[in-house]
């Protein structure tokens, strides 16, 4: 049972962010108890770090959703996943993460241990080290309950070049897993709908999809689908390379209970946010070889190409199922509150 901080007894107050006592003790008997290693040291301000001969990929990120626990994951393995998938879909393999916590008063201990411990559980699993990393405590009602900031460092091997330019004629779009499920497992425990269901996040590392595929010579370019979904980095993509990516829609693959629901609520899931899949560019030559290496790991065989590059306009255009065309609009309002 962890010991109890709180001046008060249950929860945060004020007090555990004012750099005294009970921010200690938070510190020690929460955060470092279950994401402690050999480099975390919470008495220094910077933690020193010996890299190997090798090139190096820095990213940061925030994170805020509602609810902090949802069916499959919270807002602490959340933060992990999307900072170690951010850092694999560059090509790198994540090894380092800085964690800053912002936490609101009044938000019971029990909640919070269990998400860190969910956040404990994310890292290693991924193999990832949280060494270094910041507390503080806002006024209630100034907060969600708890917001954290995120950084990361992966090593990736010299020579290897990701990116839109890379992109060619002909190379092929390939997902790693069904669209939309993290968006709509999230809105569903919100129940703000009256509807229920047993669907899971998709909230994981990316590191197994990515690494993979990464000696793969026709390789272009990867990206984790999170806020705006599929869609928004299909017209990251037409904007950059000033062509047209064309979807089929029937090779789309979507869960079924997150079809039932956008066809309720009037969603598209296309543009519903992951936290757990790839979207990657491949070499029309190789693309059969990648969907076969990624259809043969655990949770990849909703693994699917689902569109290709083409010549023409900056569009994204869908064939769908009946063998029409249509056009995606750029996503301008989110479709849902913020959900990662």
């Amino acid at each position: 049972m962890m010991k109890n901080n709180s001046p008060g007894e249950k929860y945060i107050s004020l007090a555990h962010g004012n750099g005294g006592r009970y921010m200690r003790e938070l510190i020690e008997n929460l955060f470092a108890r279950y994401l402690a290693n050999p480099l975390l040291n919470t008495q220094n301000d910077a933690v020193t770090i010996t890299l190997e001969q090798t090139e190096i990929a820095f990213t940061t990120d925030g994170f805020t959703v509602n609810p902090l626990e949802f069916p499959g994951g919270t807002i602490g393995s959340l933060a992990i996943h999307g900072t170690v998938n951010d850092l694999a879909v560059a090509g790198a393999i994540p090894k380092y993460l800085s964690l800053n916590a912002f936490i609101e008063e009044g938000m019971s201990f029990a909640q919070l241990e269990r998400i860190v411990k969910s956040m404990a559980e994310a890292a290693a699993e991924a193999g990832v080290a949280i060494v270094t990393g910041d507390t503080k405590v806002v006024p209630r009602g100034e907060g969600a309950g708890v917001f954290f900031a995120t950084s990361g460092i992966g090593m990736k091997k010299k020579g290897l070049t990701l990116g839109m330019q890379q992109i060619k004629t002909g190379d092929k779009i390939l997902v790693s897993g069904t669209l939309g499920d993290h968006g709509t497992a999230v809105m569903l425990a919100r129940e703000q709908f009256g509807l229920k269901g047993d669907l899971q996040s998709d909230a994981a590392s990316v590191l197994p999809f990515t690494r993979s595929i990464l000696e793969i010579e026709g390789l272009r370019f990867m990206r984790d689908p999170t806020r705006g979904g599929l869609a928004s980095v299909c017209h990251e993509i037409s904007r950059a390379i000033q062509q047209e990516v064309h979807l089929y829609q029937a090779e789309i693959p979507i869960h079924e209970q997150v079809e039932s629901v956008c066809e309720i609520l009037g969603y598209d899931p296309l543009y519903l946010a992951c936290e757990g899949r790839v979207v990657a560019i491949v070499s029309k030559d190789q693309a059969q070889e990648v969907l076969a290496i990624w259809q043969a790991l655990e949770g990849g065989h909703n693994a699917r190409i689902i569109g290709e590059i083409r010549t023409g306009g900056a569009d994204v255009v869908l064939e769908t199922e009946l063998g029409g065309e249509r056009f995606l609009e750029e996503l301008e309002d989110d479709p849902l509150p913020r959900i990662c």
